[in-house]
């Protein structure tokens, strides 16, 4: 089959590997979309970063460089393993992609997403979702009924944004506010609209994002640039702040405008991943009694953003911005995102 598969900086190549085959447990699946993150774009500028290096194997797949990538897909099941229950040959589905070990004290109280040894399918070996199989363990595969796989691929990201409101608590009628409009800021605020959110505020400098902020569920959109943004939030709030605040950027002064944007005893969900250590004001944070909580990824997400999809309470469609063929997946994908990267929010491959 053919496959694109990360071999260093700026080095990715669709190449024909074998096909996997069905283990105990898992299923085939025949990927129809996958979607270019902005991981698999720092992966390709300056990795590798999560995929394991040379030398350095992966201690739950057993792989390192090279590796196929793509976390966020969906497909067709082909094939069911011996054992497994639940699926069959035909059905649709997202992948949650995943590897853990089940064994270890996050693994066992339910925080799986915080294994000791996490991995990601597409990033540390077991395959991905720009290849035309894979195989995955059918707890991960999760049924997307007559939601097209299109929109099931988009499942991955919104699960990310409905984790981060999850834990943020926020109740029906509350103000939120989301610093950055990139994808993983559209998806929050899409599912802050989802949950019931009040008044709903972006805060992102760059045009094309900001254009994308209401048809995603905003309400206000500010400019950092020529905003005081805390006194804005003050300003719509009559000088309370607002309940919860995301920042999905991975800026300090990003985060400090979060932290004094959001009312005594409210809550910062901190949903980047950041690429150097963050400086924080902790004095901030104790005369306000603010609650500055982290967020991974997703955990027992993906049947309920399912939902959400299903019942129309989120429009994914409107975050495809373009739909690419494997061959082109370097240029019309990769090479297109990092040269017009506000133009776009999802870049979907077809293996």
């Amino acid at each position: 089959m053919r496959a694109a598969r990360f071999h260093g900086p700026g080095d990715i190549r669709v190449e024909e590997v074998p096909e996997p085959e069905v283990r105990p447990g898992t299923v085939k699946v025949r990927v129809e979309w996958c979607g270019i993150c902005g991981t698999d774009l720092h992966e390709y500028l300056e990795g590798p970063i999560f995929v394991p290096p040379a030398g350095s194997p992966h201690p739950l797949t057993g792989e390192e460089l090279p590796v196929i990538m793509g976390h966020e897909f969906a497909g067709v099941v082909t094939e069911v393993g011996p054992g497994v229950t639940g699926l069959a040959e035909g059905d649709r589905v997202a992948v949650e992609p995943y590897h853990t070990c089940g064994k270890c004290p996050a693994c066992l109280a339910g925080r799986y997403n915080t294994c000791r040894s996490l991995g990601f399918v597409g990033l540390s070996g077991g395959g991905g979702g720009f290849a035309e199989y894979c195989v995955v363990d059918a707890a991960r595969a999760h049924p997307l009924g007559e939601i097209p796989t299109d929109l099931g691929a988009l499942v991955e990201p919104l699960a990310v944004g409905y984790h981060a409101v999850r834990l943020s608590g926020v109740r029906p009628g509350q103000t939120a506010v989301v610093f950055g409009a990139g994808l993983i800021g559209l998806v929050t605020v899409a599912c802050l609209r989802a949950a019931g959110a009040g008044r709903i505020v972006v805060v992102e400098p760059a045009a094309a994002r900001k254009a994308k902020a209401p048809g995603a569920g905003a309400d206000v959109v500010l400019d950092p640039a020529v905003t005081d943004v805390p006194a804005a939030v003050a300003d719509l709030t009559g000088g309370a702040g607002a309940d919860v605040a995301f920042e999905c950027a991975g800026i300090d002064r990003v985060l400090a405008q979060a932290v004094a944007s959001v009312r005594a005893g409210g809550t910062v969900v901190n949903v980047a991943i950041w690429g150097r250590p963050a400086t924080v004001q902790m004095n901030d944070l104790v005369m306000k009694e603010v609650n500055l909580l982290g967020t991974l990824a997703y955990c027992d997400d993906h049947p309920d953003t399912i939902r959400l999809l299903a019942d129309g309470k989120i429009d994914a469609e409107r975050f495809i911005t373009a739909r690419v063929p494997l061959d082109d997946i370097v240029d019309g994908g990769f090479r297109e995102l990092i040269g017009n990267k506000e133009e776009h929010v999802k870049i979907l491959i077809r293996p």
